[in-house]
């Protein structure tokens, strides 16, 4: 087993980890960056499929991400609009297909009125919320007390309302049945993205993406590193001196130990500082000697992930482009509940990339791989016409069955658990720091968050480094 040791230790080679050991590099402490997998960048994977590149995770850049657009500009990427000319789609609760324009879902004069008041109404409660401290809201408590579903309930007897305004924190960002997490939980995810109206203006929030694929920011920082990141090397073991906390030196030790057949070979890592840049639903994964303390194991069960299942079709031609369409299309009554034009830069052409979220994720993964298919090709269909059915390559990216990651797009906490334990998500355990999307405020899920909680954890060791 290869021993070496550093200033640093850092686990897990996604945004997150990559992004903190630039940092203290570039400010001259040693590093060793961790990866279980063969490849660095976690939910971010860019692949190709038959011939087709496709996203497999993250891709979206949005006006407000400035951690990520700085990042973006400053490794020399380009980005590219999405395409949205033309028509978007909506399926009412009918079943009847329904094209429009503009950012209002084409429903009833009275179903318009009750959305858009209660997004007002949700738009002003977000601009009282500080992403980074949502448990301290005055309300915090009774907000995390009731659930998303309940509160939308609460406010209108209008249905089709309720399902659309549910859908942007529910299907489309926490992926999780909206009566499983609080309206503290969900006000946090628009205060993350600046507003409710954000979250609901897909414009806005799905608004560039980088030419190539956003799992070059990874491969490029992972570069930057060179020698210092090791692939396929889980963490199974972390060693920390609870007299660290208190000055001591002793720091950690990092004991990675490939599965059997894997064909790698364990390392040990002794460091004075380790950063914990993974989701917190793989902490488990781990075993800390002497145990984290036991707010930590509390809080961690009160943590899960979501489940959501992108679909990926790709066909010869946009032809949806030729009927007028640009691509988007929502409903909350589809198994589909959203898909967008995710065509490539320079590519004649077309990819229509889908989304089916929660209670619907779970139940099509009950049938076959070619009932699956069928069912969502079908509802793809209700959208774009017949052609949807036959495309040239079909992939699902279901990050629900990798092993290092165990979900999509990121963990959150059941009800009551935000208020309750979201203040301690980010505390330093000794010579432990943490670092991803997943505890992030600002960017709070998104690749933007994990950079942002890479830069945080490496300003708190190198302050600490300097003290």
């Amino acid at each position: 087993m290869t021993e070496i040791t550093r200033d640093v230790v850092i686990i897990g080679a996604g945004a997150a980890g990559l992004t903190a050991a630039n940092e203290l590099k570039k400010a001259g402490l040693s590093v060793a960056v961790l990866e279980a997998r063969d490849r660095v960048g976690g939910r971010l994977h860019t692949d190709e499929i038959e011939g087709a590149m496709l996203e497999i995770g993250g891709q979206w850049v949005s006006p407000d991400q400035h951690a990520l657009i700085d990042t973006v500009a400053e490794l020399g990427l380009e980005t590219f609009s999405r395409y949205r000319e033309g028509d978007s789609v909506y399926v009412g609760p009918d079943g009847q297909t329904h094209r429009f324009t503009g950012e209002m879902f084409p429903v009833s004069p009275e179903t318009e009125k009750v959305i858009a008041e209660i997004t007002e109404r949700l738009d002003a409660m977000v601009a009282e919320i500080d992403p980074d401290r949502p448990w301290a809201h005055e309300k915090a408590k009774e907000w995390d007390s009731v659930t998303w579903d309940a509160w939308l309930r609460a406010q209108t007897d209008d249905d089709e309302a309720v399902r659309n305004l549910a859908f942007a924190t529910g299907s489309a960002m926490l992926t999780k049945p909206t009566h499983t997490f609080s309206l503290l939980q969900s006000l946090l995810m628009a205060a993350s993205a600046g507003s409710y109206s954000h979250l609901v203006d897909a414009d806005f929030i799905l608004d560039k993406r980088v030419v190539g694929g956003l799992q070059q920011v990874p491969l490029l920082l992972a570069e930057r590193l060179g020698d210092d990141v090791f692939l396929e090397q889980p963490v199974r073991t972390l060693r920390w001196d609870a007299a660290a906390s208190g000055g001591g030196t002793e720091g950690v030790v990092a004991i990675a130990d490939p599965s059997a057949g894997s064909g790698g070979t364990g390392m040990t890592v002794r460091a004075r500082w380790a950063i914990l840049a993974v989701p917190p639903v793989l902490y488990t994964r781990i075993s800390f000697e002497p145990p984290m303390p036991r707010l930590h194991h509390q809080m961690h069960q009160h943590i899960s992930m979501g489940f959501v299942i992108k679909v990926h079709a790709v066909y010869d031609t946009p032809f949806w482009r030729e009927q007028g369409q640009s691509g988007t299309a929502f409903s909350p009554y589809e198994i589909v509940h959203e898909a967008y034009d995710n065509s490539n830069h320079g590519d004649p052409r077309g990819i229509l990339v889908g989304f089916v979220a929660d209670q619907n994720a779970d139940d099509v993964f009950r049938l076959s791989p070619e009932e699956r298919r069928e069912r969502i090709l079908e509802s793809l269909s209700h959208y774009y016409g017949d052609a949807a059915k036959s495309p040239s390559v079909y992939y699902e990216s279901d990050w629900g069955v990798e092993e290092w990651t165990r979900g999509a797009y990121a963990a959150s906490f059941d009800m009551g658990g935000l208020h309750r334990y979201g203040g301690d998500l980010r505390t330093p355990v000794g010579p432990m720091r943490f670092a991803c999307s997943d505890i992030a405020g600002a960017g709070y899920q998104h690749v933007d968050g994990a950079i942002r909680m890479g830069r945080l954890a490496a300003s708190e060791i190198l302050a600490e480094a300097r003290a």
